[in-house]
């Protein structure tokens, strides 16, 4: 099976490990590899080993080196793009799941403005909040391109919000949406109206 039709890419050494490891399970054991709360802000990607007998019939079946993996049909949308790698080094190994659409499924080309938005949000700028404690979600593009965006979390209060919103979420939308947003928004400043005093 070729690389294009894998769902997951798994480094070489990850798929080494994989098999290392079901060298010592039941004839036959493959990894499953799943999505739990799939399509929600506490979507978790995991992987674990599958006897022969946990196998349905309508899991999905992926060839890798040595091994087989299966994924259960609703894990599949929230997996696309996702990448499993081993690495190792003088602090231990370790082994690295990332899965940039299980909060969200990826959302097509043509999908609205909102969707889209919505879809980064979700799974490049949250995720880098989350460090913080922090989340936002979009309320609304108004009609001069401009996504209004809600902080939550750690974010709400914290004074660097108006950086983080500037600095690097303005920025990142930006570019990724050329010609059809033009500005982001706090709701709280646009709530404020142009008119506030304090």
């Amino acid at each position: 099976m070729s690389d294009s039709q894998l769902l997951v890419s798994i480094s070489e050494s990850a798929q080494s490990h994989f098999a290392r490891l079901l060298e010592s399970q039941a004839e036959g054991t493959q990894i499953r590899i799943f999505v739990v709360n799939p399509g929600t802000p506490n979507a978790e990607c995991g992987v674990s080993y599958c006897p022969p007998d946990a196998v349905e019939e309508k899991d999905l079946k992926y060839s890798y080196d040595g091994f087989d993996a299966v994924v259960d049909p609703e894990s599949a949308p929230y997996l696309e793009e996702a990448e499993i790698d081993f690495v190792a080094d003088q602090m231990g190994s370790q082994l690295t799941l990332k899965a940039p659409n299980a909060k969200m499924r990826k959302v097509s080309e043509d999908a609205s403005l909102i969707e889209r938005v919505e879809y980064i949000l979700v799974s490049q700028v949250n995720p880098q909040l989350a460090n913080h404690g922090g989340k936002v979600s979009l309320m609304e593009i108004t009609e001069s391109g401009v996504a209004v965006l809600q902080f939550g979390g750690g974010c709400n209060g914290c004074s660097m919000v108006d950086v983080t919103l500037k600095e690097g979420i303005e920025k990142q939308l930006l570019e990724q949406f050329p010609g059809e947003l033009t500005g982001v928004r706090d709701v709280t400043e646009h709530e404020a109206g142009e008119h506030s005093y304090y």
